[in-house]
């Protein structure tokens, strides 16, 4: 990895009735954004939001979204592939895919590179309760790990509830991934957004950037922003509040784990990935790939949650 500025853009999708116009209205203005922050910042890694292209909750169903939304590569993501052509950045996008049949559609994110190439695509691997087409919504649940090489360094790629799940960062991390982005419509709380996403730069020595959505979805849900980068010892470098636009921070693996806690004179030692014990990993393997359910009562789902 190099030293290079990253950037979290935060976006507000078209509220209302999701229709091809409002997808190409999004994308437009992704594009305005990506090329001020640019220009404002000198970013070389742009990070835009989960579902951007439509908004987080859709409220339509898998089959409508489906017709909306394109293959991946693919027309959904030729804009930006423009405009990072354009640029001369890397981009790492949010949104939902068209599967192979009417109906299956993913919550993907797809990193390009400067020369306009999508790099790699990832489709998220833990949707939300709601989301889920198992519980009612319409997102179907990838299973693959994503890590890009770039000129920057090795980026991998995780979507907002994904953050929540160790093992999506932990492969990732083992994999290379020095950068990992985090694309996300999250409104649980400011609190949980900022402890997963600290938790996983912390605990794979890695830096996460997360970029939250903010305004308002077609299906009138609310989101909070709070975007931020972090360091790989889980310092928050940068942090938006909950207006469109961006935060960006400069990213140098010199410095990365340079101190046990920041601006401190005390160095950092321990390494969370060399430092496993990999006999008790070996030994409790059978628990780790059993199914579990906590105890402790929770709510039923409603759709349109998000995470």
């Amino acid at each position: 990895m190099r030293a290079f500025t990253a950037a979290a853009v935060q976006v507000a999708p078209v509220p209302g009735p999701l229709t091809g116009k409002s997808v190409s209205t999004n994308l437009d203005h992704c594009i305005d954004l990506t090329r001020r922050c640019v220009a404002a910042t000198g970013a070389e890694l742009v990070v835009l939001p989960e579902s951007a292209t439509t908004g987080f909750t859709p409220a339509c169903s898998a089959e409508e979204l489906w017709d909306l939304v394109t293959e991946l590569p693919g027309p959904v993501l030729e804009p930006m592939q423009r405009v990072a052509r354009e640029l001369g950045v890397h981009v790492c996008v949010g949104t939902y895919e068209r599967g192979p049949q009417r109906g299956t559609v993913y919550n993907a994110s797809a990193l390009i590179d400067p020369a306009g190439d999508v790099l790699g695509v990832y489709r998220k691997t833990h949707p939300f309760c709601s989301e889920i087409v198992s519980g009612g919504g319409w997102v179907t649940p990838g299973d693959t790990v994503t890590v890009c090489d770039t000129e920057l360094g090795r980026i991998g790629m995780m979507i907002c509830f994904d953050g929540d799940y160790p093992e999506v960062a932990r492969i990732q991390a083992v994999q290379g991934a020095e950068v990992i982005c985090r694309p996300s419509a999250l409104l649980r709380s400011a609190d949980i957004w900022d402890l997963t996403s600290r938790a996983r730069a912390y605990d794979n020595h890695v830096y996460v950037i997360g970029t939250n959505a903010t305004g308002t979805d077609p299906a009138g849900v609310l989101y909070f922003g709070n975007s931020h980068i972090v360091s790989p010892i889980g310092h928050v470098l940068a942090r938006a509040a909950s207006h469109e636009g961006w935060v960006s921070a400069r990213l140098d693996p010199a410095e990365a784990l340079a101190s046990l806690t920041p601006g401190s004179s005390v160095g950092q030692a321990f390494d969370h990935l060399r430092d496993r014990n990999l006999n008790l990993i070996r030994n409790y393997r059978d628990d780790l790939e059993r199914p579990a359910e906590t105890s402790f009562p929770h709510a039923p789902v409603h759709r349109g949650e998000a995470g």
